[in-house]
């Protein structure tokens, strides 16, 4: 897999009540094959009037990756690591910011893929020299355990091993419900992986909704949620994940941001037409 090294704005920055948040644009991937990646058995057909009424190809489609900081003006919690390798700008992102690897407090990793935490070790060594680590308890076991994974995901286990096991010493490992620091709080997302956590921040009576890879397209995820994406280990429940989300964010009117959703990853949640639609920021976070 090559990544496109953004030739775009990289870093997207806003308030969030007494929180400083930036998504950082660490990779793009332009990929083929929409239908086998995000809508496994449905027709042609179906694909295609989905992606002839939102203006986008039937085929390709840009795949992001998009970590997210936050300043809570304690501590610098960051929110997966990135693709780690040649093509990835994460650490350019944080220079961009005036920041370095040991400015990190807190690297949170909602869930073990490789471009969530291939940028976590380099040279065998952690990049994040002081942070501390935050893992889903239940997501960390079935990595390290490794008897339940998939074959498609088998060298995923082995690079998690590999990459993660070393760190649990400098590890909290948290749940449903737990918080990471006051006002941000872990939530359920599990399907895509068996242990995904997404997040809901608050500050001062402002929210935001970080869901990681619950939703992995801003069309097809979120219109057609009941779709099974191949890059999902469990398929249904991600179909259930992805329904409790979309009413979640909806109903409450949440901020969201996805990780691969189109950088800079932030967006609403319509109610459209008994289904749902994403609605990309503009200004909202300006003024």
């Amino acid at each position: 897999m090559s990544y496109i090294r953004p030739a775009r704005a990289r870093v997207f920055t806003f308030d969030l009540g007494s929180f400083k948040i930036a998504a950082l644009l660490d990779a793009v991937d332009v990929r083929d094959n929409l239908a086998s990646a995000f809508a496994a058995g449905q027709s042609p057909a179906a694909v295609l009037e989905l992606a002839v009424s939102n203006f986008i190809d039937q085929d390709r489609y840009e795949h992001c990756f998009i970590p997210t900081l936050i300043d809570t003006g304690s501590e610098k919690i960051l929110f997966d690591t990135g693709c780690g390798d040649e093509g990835s700008s994460l650490l350019d992102c944080l220079r961009d910011l005036g920041l370095g690897p040991d400015d990190i407090d807190v690297v949170v990793i909602t869930h073990g893929h490789p471009d969530h935490i291939g940028g976590l070790i380099r040279n065998g060594e952690p990049v994040f020299s002081r942070a501390r680590y935050v893992f889903g308890a239940a997501e960390f076991a079935f990595w390290t355990d490794g008897t339940a994974v998939r074959e498609a995901r088998l060298a995923n286990r082995d690079l998690f091993r590999q990459v993660c096991t070393g760190l649990a010493g400098r590890a909290t490992f948290i749940a449903p419900g737990d918080e990471v620091v006051p006002g941000i709080t872990a939530i359920d997302a599990s399907g895509h992986s068996p242990g995904l956590l997404a997040f809901l921040v608050e500050s001062d009576s402002q929210k935001l909704l970080i869901w990681s890879d619950a939703f992995l397209h801003y069309v097809v995820s979120i219109q057609q949620p009941e779709w099974h994406a191949d890059f999902d280990d469990d398929k249904e429940q991600a179909v259930e994940t992805r329904k409790r989300l979309l009413k979640m964010a909806a109903d409450q009117r949440l901020l969201v941001a996805g990780h691969h959703m189109p950088f800079p990853g932030l967006g609403y949640i319509e109610s459209a037409n008994g289904s749902f639609r994403w609605l990309p920021v503009s200004y909202q976070l300006n003024v």
